[in-house]
């Protein structure tokens, strides 16, 4: 009897040192992918304010045109502020985003973590309605289906901001924590569809892509370069609903740093041939 007792003791023992290892594994895949995620958010930011806001500042928004055609018209001063404001605050949540994640500025930090908590609602809100009115007044370069990709990625943006503030109010904390992830999800989610063409270029040459966007490769992405951001959110979110399951744990680890090897991945060589030149050539010239 006393050694059925033992064996179980055992068992019992290596289940837990188990479940041990496989959540180290997973906090650590999660810090891991939310600091490159952040090293290459920001970087995007950055290149954002340099070549897209600058651009604006200097009245010399034509140059948006080298890297999407169409997207400035002289003539159409609605649509360009409404995508002017995209762009600003699009660059703002890039470079602050990953700032309320991170627990210690929360907790030490409170009146810095709710003040930037503050700009990032309403820069989530300033680009949200921006790309939209853009949208509304002159459409996108890749038609109906970028048109509806685009405006469901700025609804579900808006409705996230409106949902973390809302939550943020009623004291509602573990809500508020999971909304605003799913908003921070959305809101590199135009990085990562620079991210996403750059990668897919590099590896087959452009195959699937067409004139003005509208190959099949680009209708894919017109949605998937925000809902794969929600699923990880998600999974982030529901963790603890299986923390006590090291199977589990390791495959969301696995999941967690196939995502941080593609994006350092992605961001190496983009950063190489677009982000980085923009960057210096914007420091050189202030």
């Amino acid at each position: 009897m006393s050694k059925i007792t033992n064996n179980s003791a055992l068992a019992h023992r290596s289940i837990s040192q188990g479940n041990e290892v496989s959540s180290t594994i997973l906090r650590w895949s999660g810090i891991a992918l939310v600091a490159t995620v952040w090293i290459s958010a920001a970087l995007f930011g950055l290149y954002i304010l340099a070549f897209y806001a600058s651009a604006l500042y200097e009245g010399e928004m034509v140059r948006w045109n080298h890297v999407l055609p169409n997207l400035y018209e002289e003539n159409s001063v609605g649509a360009t502020a409404g995508i002017g404001i995209h762009f600003a605050a699009g660059g703002m949540l890039l470079l602050l985003g990953s700032i309320q994640l991170i627990d210690r500025v929360r907790v030490n930090f409170p009146s810095v973590h709710r003040l930037l908590g503050k700009i990032y609602i309403i820069s989530s809100l300033l680009a949200a309605v921006g790309g939209l009115s853009f949208i509304l007044i002159r459409g996108t370069v890749g038609g109906l289906v970028m048109d509806i990709g685009f405006s469901l990625y700025g609804v579900l943006t808006g409705i996230s901001a409106i949902q973390t503030y809302r939550h943020t109010v009623k004291g509602r904390f573990v809500k508020h924590r999971a909304w605003a992830l799913r908003l921070y999800a959305l809101a590199i989610g135009s990085w990562i569809y620079r991210m996403d063409y750059g990668f897919w270029t590099l590896l087959t040459g452009g195959m699937g892509r067409g004139i003005n966007f509208s190959g099949p490769f680009d209708h894919i992405m017109d949605f998937f370069f925000y809902v794969p951001n929600l699923l990880v959110a998600e999974l982030f979110i529901r963790v603890n609903h299986f923390k006590t399951n090291a199977f589990l744990q390791i495959i969301a680890s696995l999941v967690l740093l196939f995502a941080t090897g593609f994006i350092l991945l992605g961001t190496y060589f983009i950063t190489l041939r677009s982000w980085g030149p923009a960057i210096l050539n914007w420091i050189s010239t202030a």
